[in-house]
């Protein structure tokens, strides 16, 4: 008598969660650090936006020997709320500005700053983030 034997092809049950298993522990480790990726990319906009009207500001004042007048339309200090991730506004005196830099959207919860004196500061950062009142900060330890 020939008996015929089956074979069986295919994953048992405990073999598909396992893999279950190890794909949530990668995507528990890799979804926020990819999160964290995406916002310091974004904290760029403001680096470049404050260096750029900072230079604005200095050329506004050797032309004019005054920082007041530059926050009007079209002039370096002119508030600019068009950015994909920063509001800027400047606060300006005769001799003195400060440039913030506000985040939203991707950067939301951020506030950098540079004065005249291109003393740069980061006050305010998203949860689990770092400030720093000496650099603006690039990464979550708060580092420059």
């Amino acid at each position: 008598m020939n008996i015929l034997r089956v074979v069986q092809k295919g994953f048992t049950l405990v073999e598909l969660m396992i893999v279950v298993a190890i794909i949530g522990i990668l995507t528990a480790i890799a979804v926020p650090n990819y999160q964290d990726y995406i916002t310091s990319s974004s904290l760029a906009e403001a680096s470049s936006g404050l260096a750029n009207k900072r230079i604005g500001m200095e050329q506004y004042f050797q032309d004019n020997r005054t920082y007041v007048g530059s926050d009007g339309a079209g002039l370096p200090c002119a508030a600019d709320t068009i950015g994909g991730n920063f509001n800027f506004a400047c606060v300006v005196a005769a001799t003195t500005y400060t440039i913030t830099a506000t985040g939203k959207n991707q950067a939301a919860g951020f506030v950098m700053t540079v004065n005249e004196q291109n003393v740069k500061a980061t006050t305010a950062a998203k949860a689990g983030w770092g400030t720093n009142a000496n650099c603006w900060t690039r990464n979550k330890a708060g580092t420059c």
